[in-house]
C-alpha cells in the first residue's frame, strides 16, 4: 500500500465514522484502565457485562480495594481468566493508591509499571483517555495491517512502529478505533468480507484475490 492508498484508505474510514470509539464502557479514566486490563482474551461485550455490574460499587482504586479480592471476583467471574485479573486488578488499585494519589498516571513508564498492564493496555489509555496518537496493536490491528499492506510486521511491536510512520499525522489519533472496527466486523480472521468492504480497492489482500 502506498502513500496514497494510505491516506485514501484513512479518509475512507473517517468518512464512515468521523468520532470512532472504544466500544468497551467506562465513565473515567479507571473505569477504561480496569476495563481494558479486563479485556484481555475476552470480547468488550463479556467485559460490559460485568463492568456494568461492578462499576456501579467500584468505579474508584480504593473502592475497589474496600471490595476486596473475592468480592471483585464474583462481580468479574463470567470473564476468561477472571481470577488472575482480579489479583492484578487489585494490585493495580493498591499502587494506584499508594504512589499516584488514586489517579491514574499519564506516562507510558508509570503505566507498564502497573499489574496487567503491558503496551497494548498503555496504548489504549494514552489514546482514549489522553488523546495522545498512540497505537495500541491487537490481534484486529496485527490482522489488518499485515493483510491490507498498510504495515506488515512479524511482531505486535514492530506493526505498531511502522504504523506510526505510515499513518498520516491527522489520521494519527482515532487511527487504531478504525483498525480495530474494521478488522472486527469486516476484515475478519477466518473470512474477510471484501465483497463490503469500502477500502477494498486499496487492499493488497483484495487486489490480489481479484487477479486470475
Amino acid at each position: 500500500m502506498n502513500k496514497e492508498q494510505i491516506e485514501r484508505f484513512f479518509a475512507t474510514l473517517q468518512a464512515a465514522n468521523p468520532q470512532p470509539n472504544t466500544e468497551l464502557e467506562y465513565t473515567s479514566v479507571f473505569e477504561l484502565l480496569a476495563a481494558v486490563l479486563l479485556s484481555a482474551q475476552a470480547t468488550d461485550v463479556g467485559v460490559n457485562k460485568a463492568t456494568r455490574r461492578l462499576f456501579p460499587v467500584a468505579n474508584t482504586p480504593q473502592k475497589m480495594l474496600d471490595l476486596g479480592l473475592e468480592g471483585l471476583e464474583s462481580h468479574i467471574k463470567t470473564i476468561g481468566l477472571y481470577r488472575s485479573k482480579a489479583r492484578h486488578l487489585m494490585e493495580t488499585c493498591r499502587l494506584l493508591v499508594e504512589r499516584h494519589g488514586g489517579q491514574v498516571p499519564r506516562s507510558r513508564e508509570a503505566l507498564e509499571a502497573l499489574p496487567g498492564v503491558g503496551r497494548k493496555t498503555a496504548n489504549v489509555v494514552l489514546n482514549v483517555a489522553f488523546g495522545e496518537p498512540t497505537m495500541a496493536v491487537d490481534t484486529h490491528i496485527f490482522r489488518v495491517s499485515n493483510r491490507t499492506g498498510l504495515a506488515q510486521g512479524k511482531t505486535p511491536l514492530a506493526v505498531e512502529q511502522k504504523l506510526l510512520k505510515r499513518v498520516p499525522a491527522k489520521y494519527l489519533e482515532d487511527a487504531h478505533h478504525w483498525l480495530i472496527l474494521h478488522g472486527r466486523y469486516v476484515c475478519q480472521a477466518r473470512r474477510p468480507q471484501c465483497e463490503r468492504c469500502a477500502v477494498a480497492s486499496y487492499c493488497d489482500h483484495a487486489l490480489t484475490s481479484r487477479q486470475p
